[in-house]
């Protein structure tokens, strides 16, 4: 059975039983704590919290998710993938455990033929919760041996966030492979005989705070009792499909296979290489997902995690012998295997792939450079006679470079070196330490937005932007630090909730409105607005005068000179994406925006400079399609039939079934978005394209003025011009040539001095050697020079000075004040050396009594501090250390 058939089968089962058929939600998470979908049930969080109110009492999906936790499990276990589709039925007070386990026994153990799956009742084993008598009744009475429903505790049945909220049990049901895979006893042997395929979650409970995952308060019952279940779409797959793993399922193994191919190695023959083969294959097919979900590589957040799993696949393949690019074979084998169920790869697969190839290509180059790292610290630790390279090192390679420590290891080993992984796992184990505290305090920020469910089930709050600046409501709620009140007073910080507003909330890469809140007795400045949970508007305010109360009646008034602003920079990056694409291509994709009254910058994937004709062009076509005063054409459509216009979807944004097009020109600038817009293109007034430049390998960004900030931009450039005509005598068509001359006279001049200083320099050394005095066995040269340009016209009179003094053994210890403090060279020659004197050692004492420090090499070093008065004590130390 296919995976396709697998997947159809699941949504038409619940369909059939009045579930609402959901589309994957993207794997880019709404949820501000999740870097992305990690599991099924997250787009519905909202619902199963009672957040938010669900459009509808039952549910099913099949979600694309993404988890890396267990990252390095990936290949060697028949089961862990970082991609995975997770087929759910979900509840919201709807129906609970009965018709759940039902179900989930009814299409598990069906026939082909009659739509189901086909699973012998023999081969299914069931856990549930210890204390769940009612589950286990369940099981029993549609047949299923008391012996095969295996009781386990909260470690493997209770299901909670980790927070205070919804909780409850979970019944698991596993696949029995058979004797050849392991032990008998079934799922709580905890052994890869016993195959997990469905998670059965009955949230019936409110749990309270918590030492741990295992011990909490159980507070209560909650209101309405959901269900979450979540079946492994591609562990189903390979059971069904008769493979050993989900790496050789359908989906899957064309990847593997074409790993093989380049490799000249068989799949199935040496185990470490099937391993590689399967982290390609698993690695190479979630890059892809990750990436038509409009995630590029990038040194942070999801690009992280996105070029991690690329670069695992790059080392995969180099351990099987690869070195060149495999990127052009790999992507195109799973775009072919996943297009049939995910048809936008392939529609978006020319934008993806310039993005993945180009991100291979940069890390052979790193790969590269970090070798050369490598190859030197191997050489400093050979040379010391040691054997293990440092910890520290393993780490820079792996920090800044990139470098897997699986690749260290290797290139280690091949040197005859060992690394010390203990204290690279240590260094490792506190930036992990760090991310993590990081993350949970940004979790804990945004966890309990349980404060705004009492408001969101009033309704969603109506925008009236689009068609005014001002509009009457009344006050729903009044949110200070975290808690719901009746009443602000004046000074007070404040959320406050209207039913209605005009008042534009921040999203779509449009800074949020800034404006008044005004009625009777009271006047709030409005700091901020948001969207704390999906429709619902949330105004940050400051009460300027007066006290305001839930109840009250409020007029949102938005600044007219800011909302003028937001529109033209809104509509001026539509503008400026159309021409991007117009020039480039339609490879020039938008990957992010952000715009404010009088400004805009827009990132898109692109992986090259801009040239200053392109640019030019780019600013031209904007400013031609403003001067033509296209019509600006807002209209909402059903999501599908706006796609099917040609209405460009952005990766960060999430659309509802129906959503906003903005067309300026028609086709020619067709996107969704809810953002505010002018009425016509001529009101942008103008776009000055300020700056260009990289976000990453695979990112642009450009930066824009707009409207009257790009007047005024224009206006200093012009006055600026204007003084250097003036100034130059020059007439403006003339300038570049005129600056250029001068800059050449300049260069010319700097040179000329240069050349007469190093003449200066070079007359001082006679003097200087002549000052040599005896220490012992060796001359020493240690004198004051004042004030020097630069420490390298230093290091000049000391190495021409040691040279002068010829093979004699002779330390020469210059000092001068360079930039307004106190620098020395100490140098050596070769019989000095020998006689035992070490620059390094010299300039480190010297150094130290100038206030600073120093050091460097045995024949050349340098030291340097804050007084320059102890210079003469400093030059003294020098002469006493040589003479012993």
């Amino acid at each position: 059975m296919q995976t396709a058939e697998i997947r159809g089968r699941w949504l038409d089962f619940f369909a059939d039983r009045g579930h609402t058929v959901v589309p994957s939600a993207s794997l880019v998470s709404d949820d501000p704590t999740l870097l992305f979908t990690v599991a099924g049930m997250v787009p519905f969080v909202p619902y199963l919290t009672g957040l938010v109110p669900p459009p509808y009492p039952r549910a099913t999906s099949v979600q694309k998710c993404i988890r890396t936790n267990d990252i390095e499990e990936v290949g060697k276990t028949p089961r862990h993938g970082t991609f995975f589709q997770m087929n759910g039925n979900f509840s919201f007070g709807d129906y609970f455990k009965e018709e759940a386990i039902g179900y989930a026994w009814e299409l598990l153990t069906s026939s082909d033929a009659d739509g189901g799956y086909g699973f012998a009742e023999k081969d299914l084993w069931v856990t549930v919760y210890e204390d769940d008598d009612e589950a286990f009744r369940y099981w029993r009475a549609l047949g299923l041996p008391e012996h095969r429903i295996q009781r386990l505790g909260m470690d493997s049945n209770y299901w909670s966030t980790g927070q205070p909220g919804p909780a409850g049990p979970c019944s698991e049901i596993f696949f029995d492979r058979g004797p050849a895979y392991g032990i008998d006893g079934g799922p709580a042997t905890d052994d890869d005989r016993y195959v997990e395929i469905w998670n059965l979650v009955f949230m019936q409970y409110l749990r309270g705070e918590g030492t741990s995952k295992n011990d909490f308060v159980i507070l209560g019952d909650l209101p309405k009792k959901n269900i979450d279940t979540g079946m492994g779409l591609e562990r189903v797959a390979f059971l069904k499909q008769g493979v050993q793993n989900m790496y050789e399922i359908d989906q899957v193994r064309p990847v593997l296979d074409r790993a093989a191919e380049l490799s000249g190695r068989r799949y199935g023959a040496v185990h470490d290489d099937d391993v590689r083969m399967r982290i390609v294959a698993d690695h190479v097919r979630s890059s892809l997902m990750l990436m038509s979900d409009g995630v590029m590589p990038s040194n942070e957040g999801r690009g992280y995690i996105l070029r991690r799993l690329m670069r695992r696949s790059v080392r995969a393949m180099r351990l099987l012998g690869v070195d060149a690019a495999t990127f052009p074979e790999l992507f195109p084998a799973s775009r072919d295997a996943m297009a049939g169920a995910y048809p936008e790869i392939k529609a978006d697969y020319a934008r993806i792939s310039q993005a993945a190839y180009a991100e291979e290509e940069t890390f052979l180059r790193t790969l590269a450079s970090g070798s050369a790292v490598l190859d030197l610290a191997v050489a400093k630790t050979k040379k010391a006679d040691k054997v293990v390279l440092p910890g520290d090192t393993a780490f820079l390679l792996h920090d800044t470079y990139g470098f897997p420590i699986e690749i260290t290891l290797e290139m280690a080993e091949e040197a005859g070196l060992s690394v010390n992984r203990e204290a690279f796992d240590t260094l490792m184990a506190k930036q992990r330490a760090m991310a993590k505290a990081d993350a949970k305090a940004k979790k804990t920020h945004l966890a309990d937005l349980s404060v705004y469910s009492a408001f969101r089930a009033a309704g969603e709050t109506v925008f009236t932007g689009y068609d005014a600046l001002q509009t009457e409501s009344s006050v729903l709620g009044i949110i200070v630090n975290g808690l719901s009140v009746d009443r602000a007073v004046s000074g007070d910080i404040a959320e406050v909730i209207l039913a209605e507003t005009a008042l534009y909330a921040e999203s779509g890469g449009q800074e949020a409105d800034a404006g008044l809140i005004v009625g009777t007795g009271y006047e709030l400045e409005v700091l901020d607005v948001q969207k704390p949970v999906k429709g619902l508007i949330s105004h940050k305010v400051q009460v300027r005068t007066g006290e305001v109360g839930v109840g009250d009646s409020a007029t949102s008034v938005v600044d007219p000179d800011w909302r003028r602003g937001a529109r033209q920079a809104h509509s001026g990056t539509h503008v400026l994406h159309a021409a991007l694409r117009q020039v480039l291509g339609p490879n020039a994709h938008q990957s992010g925006s952000y715009n404010k009254a009088g400004f805009f910058r827009l990132d898109f994937s692109w992986n090259q400079a801009l040239s200053p004709a392109t640019r030019s062009e780019i600013e031209e076509i904007s400013n031609n399609a403003i001067r033509d005063n296209l019509p600006v054409l807002t209209r909402e459509l059903p999501l599908a039939e706006a796609k099917a216009l040609g209405a460009m979807a952005l990766f960060s944004e999430k659309y509802g079934d129906r959503v906003r097009v903005v067309d300026i020109g028609g086709p020619w600038s067709r996107e969704l978005c809810a953002g505010t817009h002018v009425a016509s293109s001529a009101e942008i007034g103008m776009i000055n394209l300020v700056s260009e430049g990289s976000v990453g390998s695979t990112n642009r960004r450009v930066e824009s003025l707009v409207g009257l900030e790009a007047f005024r931009d224009l206006a200093a450039e012009r006055a600026l011009v204007s003084q250097l005509t003036s100034h130059l005598k020059t007439p403006r068509e003339q300038l570049p040539e005129r600056i250029n001359e001068l800059v050449q006279s300049l260069k010319t001049a700097e040179k000329k001095i240069a050349a007469f200083e190093a003449r200066a320099l070079s007359d001082r050394v006679p003097a200087l050697v002549a000052s040599a005095k005896l220490a012992g066995s060796v001359n020493v040269v240690a004198e004051q020079v004042g004030t020097l340009g630069s420490a390298d016209d230093l290091r000049m009179l000391v190495t021409a000075t040691r040279t002068q003094l010829g093979s004699t053994p002779a330390v020469v210890a210059l000092a001068a004040v360079v930039a307004d403090k106190p620098v020395v060279i100490v140098a050596t020659n070769p019989a000095a050396r020998e006689a035992g004197q070490r620059a390094g050692a010299l300039a480190k004492q010297v150094a130290g009594i100038l206030g600073g420090g120093g050091g460097g090499k045995d024949d050349l070093a340098q030291g340097g501090g804050t007084d320059a008065a102890a210079i003469p004590n400093a030059l003294a130390a020098v002469r006493s250390a040589v003479a012993g």
